[in-house]
């Protein structure tokens, strides 16, 4: 959050501002339905090439909530209160291009997960992009790929095309936008495997030293051994392996090979 919002103490209502604003964009589709992406179903089908690689990472842009929540408002006494007033030049409608939002979706300031999506051999399995803006033609949209394919500002896998999807949807005409075009990303990246890798390092770590196995021991499952913790660390594992194995341009092999062994 720190890096995101760029305050260097958020609030729980600062975060909570973060995570409606992401879930919120999320359901512009199926709140404000079209001839497409107006169901679930319909948003990740093409997001998950593979019933195992399917989680999908969010992006966001511009994040102005930082601009809501800087002026405590003082109490009786002078000093800092809990609750804040509004910036003057957060009300400004901010001049932003769909050019501008899909190229600053990819960039990992803009992105919700702490990994490096900048990897040299890490690379995109597929993206939606939902455009929320009244006054966004699709002619600009297609403008804006057309500059991404040509400046090649993304790294997408080598075994299939590069799929970037674009779903345009309108802004509510009851809530007042500090900016006149935003952007919501939903994307497969095979940089997912550095969280799962990390998060075996933790499990490992913890299991060396036998840590915070009593409660688990006194259930019968795991009276007589741990097998399903060992059984739990093997199916992370093999997700790692096929998140990069999405990076070769053999992974149209991959579950062969691991039939076969």
């Amino acid at each position: 959050a720190t890096d995101r919002l760029k305050i260097e103490n958020p609030t729980v209502d600062q975060l909570n501002s973060l995570v409606a604003t992401i879930m919120a964009a999320s359901t512009t589709t199926l709140r404000y339905p079209g001839y497409m992406n107006n169901d679930l179903i319909g948003l990740l089908a093409s997001l998950i090439p593979t019933p195992r690689c399917h989680f999908l990472m969010t992006g966001y842009t511009p994040l102005t909530i930082a601009d809501y929540y800087q002026n405590p408002i003082p109490t009786a006494d002078g000093s800092p209160g809990p609750t804040y007033q509004h910036t003057t030049h957060s009300a400004s409608v901010r001049k932003t291009t769909v050019l501008d939002v899909m190229r600053r979706l990819c960039q990992p300031d803009n992105i919700m997960v702490s990994a490096n999506t900048r990897n040299p051999s890490s690379c995109y399995i597929s993206i939606l992009n939902i455009i929320q803006g009244n006054d966004v033609e699709p002619t600009q949209i297609h403008k804006a790929l057309q500059r991404m394919r040509e400046r090649q500002t993304i790294k997408f896998i080598p075994w299939g095309p590069a799929s970037i999807q674009v779903a345009l949807a309108r802004k509510s005409p009851f809530l007042a936008s500090t900016n006149k075009v935003s952007g919501f990303m939903l994307a497969n990246h095979t940089s997912m495997a550095e969280l799962f890798d990390r998060l075996l390092g933790q499990y490992d770590k913890i299991r060396r030293r036998n840590a915070f196995l009593d409660n688990y021991r006194r259930e019968p499952m795991f009276q007589d051994n741990l097998d399903e913790f060992d059984s739990a660390r093997e199916t992370v594992q093999c997700l790692v392996d096929e998140y990069r194995a999405c990076e070769r341009k053999d992974y149209v092999d991959y579950g062969g090979e691991v039939l076969e062994e």
